[in-house]
C-alpha cells in the first residue's frame, strides 16, 4: 500500500539530487526542521536526520516548514512578495489575524488568493498546517517541551506555545497537572494518524493531515472537559498494535474499546458501520434502512463525516448506491486504497 520508494533509493536520489525523483517524495530534515524536494541544492544531510513523505501538504503536517531555496510547494517561480512576508511572520509570531494582516497593509483576500495560487491552498490553511504540525511534532516525538520548542527554533517560545495551546487546550507546562487524554503519533503505509486515549478508551484516530481535524480536536477537548497532552497507555499500544496488524492484512476486526460521543441518531449510524463485513460496502440508502429512517440518507452522510475513529468505525465502507465513492474526510483516495486492501485482503486465507 506504500507507493514511496525504499528509504535508501530515496537517500541516494536526494544525495545524487536525481531528478527523476521530482515530485516522487520529499524529504524533511529532523535538524533543521525543514523540508525540501529531493534536487534541493542545500547541503545535504546525514541519513539519520531525514525522513520522507509522499506529499508537501504532509511535510507540512509533520511539523516542517517549506525551503526556501527549493520552494517544495510550488514550481521554480520566487514566491511573491506578499506570500513571503506572510510566511516569515508565521514562523515569528505563530499565528496572524486578519486584524493583524489589515495593519501589515495587507488585505486577508488578497492574502488568501496569493497562498491559493502559489500553493495551492488558502493563507488560513497554510497557517492551520503550520500550527498542526508543529503541535503534532510533539507528540511525534514525545520529547520535553522544552526541547520540542529549540527544535522548532522558537526562542522566544510564543509561536509553539500558540500552537500547542489551541490544539491541546493547555500551555505545555502545566499539561501533566491534570487530567487528560492522552495522544500517539502512529505511523502507516497511509500517512501518519493520531490516536487520542485514556483509560477508557480510544476516543479519536484519524489522518494527521485530515480535513478539519483541529475543529475536530479542540471539539472533542471541550466536550470531554480533559486536556490532551503525548503520552501513552495500554489502549494506545493496543490500536497501535492492531493498526500494524490491519495494514498487513492478518486484522480484520479491532478489539479496542471505543468511547464515542454524538447524538442517539449518530450513535446509531456508527453501530451500523460496525457491522458492515470487513471488504464489503453499504449504501448510505442502506444504513438508513438499518437505523429505521429510510428517508435520511443525508443525515446518514453527515453522521458519517463526523465519525472520529477511522477505519476502526469503517466509514470508508460506504458509498454511493451507483458504488461510487464519496467524500471522505482523509482524501477519497484513501477510502479507495483502503477499500481496494480489504478486498484483496479478504480474498486470501487467514
Amino acid at each position: 500500500m506504500n507507493k514511496l520508494p525504499r528509504p535508501d533509493t530515496m537517500y541516494r536520489a536526494l544525495v545524487k539530487r536525481d531528478t527523476s525523483f521530482e515530485g516522487v517524495f520529499y524529504v524533511g530534515v529532523k535538524t533543521t526542521g525543514i523540508f525540501c524536494r529531493p534536487t534541493c541544492p542545500s547541503r545535504k544531510p546525514k541519513r539519520e536526520n531525514v525522513e520522507f513523505f509522499r506529499s508537501s501538504h504532509e511535510a507540512l503536517y509533520g511539523g516542517y516548514r517549506p525551503c526556501s531555496r527549493c520552494q517544495p510547494m510550488n514550481g521554480t517561480k520566487e514566491p511573491p512578495t506578499v506570500v513571503k512576508q506572510l510566511q516569515d511572520e508565521v514562523e515569528r509570531s505563530g499565528r496572524i489575524t486578519e486584524k493583524q494582516l489589515r495593519a501589515m497593509g495587507i488585505e486577508p483576500s488578497t492574502a488568501r488568493r496569493q497562498f491559493q495560487r502559489y500553493y495551492g491552498m488558502t493563507f488560513h490553511a497554510y497557517q492551520r498546517g503550520r500550527r498542526m504540525g508543529q503541535a503534532l511534532q510533539t507528540v511525534r516525538n514525545g520529547e520535553r517541551v522544552i526541547e520540542a520548542q529549540l527544535a522548532q527554533g522558537y526562542e522566544s517560545s510564543s509561536g509553539f506555545w500558540n500552537a500547542f495551546t489551541k490544539l491541546f487546550g493547555t500551555p505545555p507546562s502545566k499539561a501533566e497537572r491534570l487530567d487528560c487524554l492522552l495522544a500517539r503519533w502512529i505511523e502507516t503505509p497511509l500517512g501518519a494518524m493520531i490516536a487520542l486515549a485514556n483509560n477508557e478508551g480510544l476516543h479519536l484516530l484519524e489522518f494527521v493531515d485530515r480535513r478539519g481535524l483541529e475543529k475536530e480536536i479542540v471539539g472533542l477537548r471541550k466536550r470531554t472537559k480533559n486536556t490532551i497532552v503525548p503520552g501513552n497507555n495500554k489502549h494506545l499500544d493496543t490500536i497501535a498494535r492492531e493498526l500494524k496488524s490491519y495494514f498487513a492484512g492478518t486484522c480484520t476486526s479491532f478489539s479496542i474499546p471505543l468511547v464515542v460521543g454524538g447524538s442517539s441518531f449518530e450513535k446509531k449510524v456508527w453501530e451500523q458501520l460496525q457491522q458492515i463485513p470487513y471488504g464489503a460496502t453499504r449504501s448510505y440508502s442502506d444504513i438508513a434502512e438499518k437505523v429505521r429512517q429510510p428517508q435520511a440518507k443525508r443525515a446518514v452522510g453527515r453522521a458519517n463525516g463526523r465519525n472520529c475513529l477511522a477505519i476502526v468505525i469503517p466509514c470508508h465502507r460506504v458509498i454511493r448506491a451507483d458504488g461510487s465513492l464519496s467524500g471522505y474526510g482523509g482524501g477519497v483516495w484513501r477510502k479507495k486504497r483502503l477499500l481496494d486492501h480489504e478486498r484483496k485482503m479478504g480474498l486470501k486465507p487467514h
